[in-house]
């Protein structure tokens, strides 16, 4: 039985990639902050593959315990996806030092604390998969984005540097860099603005959560047991 963790697990690309992963035989341990309904909704649907559990990546403390609770409820974890995330729009010059710290604490330290408590564990076993979801903003400037693009990436000289640092131990490390994707966290933003960042994708369709999850599942798969510190961008195309 292979066992992942999804932060983030309960709706967007987190609940695709979970979705995915239940869909290929896995059993998921997945993250929410505040959308409980749908965190039991997706339990409902998994025939009891699926267990959500309440997390804020900014609890110091959380992530371990909730390792903890999962290895010893559910099994030894072989895959951690780390995709909670929070972004907000503004420029930088009118932007507060609470958002900056908020942003950071969320999308690159919450990311430290979650690596930081499976890794012992994986390490040991000398097996596992960690995939961080960054963002094109972290290499494809969008104004209004700075704080956001500097969380993800910061992401990427994680991954690289942990991937180093793990290797030898059977650990891979990767990062995806999804493009513009239809989920919750960007329904707020504008049409025309929508229309102005899939301005430059190659292909009409766009991309979409599952495409997301679809790169994810691949990178934590015996498929790509060669493949660690990348990071890959599915983007419909945008940064060709």
């Amino acid at each position: 039985m292979s066992i992942a963790l999804v932060t983030g697990g309960s709706r967007g690309i987190g609940r695709a990639t979970v979705e995915a992963m239940l869909a290929d035989g896995w059993t998921v341990a997945f993250t929410y902050r505040t959308d409980e309904d749908a965190a039991r909704e997706i339990e409902a649907a998994s025939a009891g593959r699926a267990r959500g559990f309440h997390l804020d990546v900014r609890d110091r403390a959380r992530p371990g315990d909730l390792v903890n609770e999962i290895e010893t409820s559910i099994g030894p974890l072989e895959a951690l996806v780390n995709n909670a995330g929070l972004r907000r729009e503004s420029l930088l010059a009118m932007t507060p030092d609470r958002d900056w710290d908020e942003i950071m604490d969320v999308n690159l330290d919450g990311v430290f604390r979650c690596c930081r408590a499976v890794l012992p564990l994986m390490m040991h076993r000398r097996r596992g998969s960690i995939v961080n979801i960054s963002s094109l903003s972290a290499v494809f400037g969008v104004a209004g984005q700075t704080a956001y693009a500097a969380s993800k990436a910061a992401l990427l000289g994680m991954t690289r540097a942990l991937a180093r640092e793990v290797g030898k131990r059977g650990v891979r490390v990767n990062a995806v860099l999804p493009g513009f994707v239809p989920t919750d966290m960007t329904a707020s933003i504008p049409e025309d603005v929508v229309r102005a960042l899939r301005s430059h994708e190659c292909l009409r369709r766009g991309t979409s959560a599952g495409d997301v999850a679809n790169l994810v599942m691949f990178l934590i798969s015996e498929r790509a047991a060669a493949i660690t510190g990348q990071a890959m961008i599915v983007d419909s195309g945008t940064s060709a």
